[in-house]
């Protein structure tokens, strides 16, 4: 896929990711012992694919039980709804939980301007107040926030430019784990 005004290159293999991903779950061990006062919350769409692998992960790998996780779409608390041509489409927000004094860990593929997160932060407050949120991203493009919005967790900065895509491929969803820059032509 290049020609003259695109371009695809490959920033993490599926072997990569997977360093990542047991390396992120050994620093949400340390931080947060045997959850049982935390919730994972992944914000939909594709955080929900990085959340899921992650709990998949603490409970095969590493033996931790009873992990809460719940998914939460965004899409009505955005600060550009309604402003697009097209109509959004929503995705499920399933939380079966209360997140009131827990410890809840948002979880998203890619941090870049920090808006999802502030959107996040607004539709959480319809299930609880938690007594802390942290932030867990698999790729930071740490040069393009528009809010003052840090991870907390992450598994590699990305410094892209506005014109480029960082687009994260998932197993479950496109056959498979990579992580690609591109640009938006």
């Amino acid at each position: 896929m290049n020609t003259e005004n695109t371009y695809k290159k490959q920033l993490l293999s599926d072997a990569e990711i997977d360093v990542i991903l047991n390396r992120l779950a050994c620093e949400l061990i340390e931080n947060h012992g045997d959850f049982s006062n935390t919730a994972f919350v992944g914000i939909q769409p594709r955080g929900a694919f990085l959340a899921k692998r992650l709990v998949g992960l603490l409970e095969e790998k590493y033996k931790i039980e009873n992990i809460s996780l719940g998914l939460l779409d965004i899409t009505f608390f955005r600060d550009d709804f309604r402003r697009g041509t097209k109509p959004l489409e929503a995705n499920s927000t399933k939380i079966d939980f209360i997140v009131e004094n827990k410890r809840v860990v948002f979880i998203d593929d890619v941090l870049h301007t920090g808006r999802s997160i502030r959107a996040a932060l607004t539709a959480i407050q319809s299930f609880g107040r938690p007594s802390e949120i942290e932030l867990l991203v698999l790729i930071d493009r740490r040069f393009s926030r528009h809010l003052p919005i840090q991870p907390d967790y992450k598994g590699r900065q990305v410094d892209a430019i506005n014109e480029e895509r960082v687009v994260v491929k998932w197993k479950e969803n496109d056959g498979e784990d990579a992580i690609y820059i591109m640009n938006k032509g």
